[in-house]
């Protein structure tokens, strides 16, 4: 089972953590069952970019990037080359390490 590193971030995951998800879940859907609430405004439907992360190792062993979250990228905080939608990033079997960028375009969002 691949394993998360999650990069600390001050609100989500202020520590950093490692977690581990079955191949073929998403980044998002593996934090979430995980205790850390990143932002996902659109309920994993790729179509925010409120998710938004950089993957720092592992980039080449997630899924292809579709058009769709391509186009949604270019409007990311902070997009690096390695910048993915968690919910379109699906696990394969390696080890990923991400961090969540420290803003998103959501400025206004509720809490829980």
């Amino acid at each position: 089972m691949p394993v998360i590193k999650v990069l600390p971030h001050a609100e989500y995951c202020p520590e950093g953590t490692t977690i581990s998800a079955p191949a073929g879940t998403s980044i998002c859907e593996a934090l979430l069952e995980n205790d850390i609430p990143i932002e996902h405004a659109c309920e994993l439907s790729c179509a925010c970019t409120t998710c938004h992360v950089v993957v720092r190792e592992g980039y080449e062993s997630l899924g292809e990037l579709d058009e769709s979250e391509e186009d949604l990228l270019d409007r990311a905080w902070g997009l690096e080359p390695t910048s993915r939608l968690s919910c379109q990033a699906i696990l394969a079997q390696r080890d990923v390490t991400i961090e969540i960028p420290k803003y998103t375009i959501n400025h206004a969002r509720e809490k829980n």
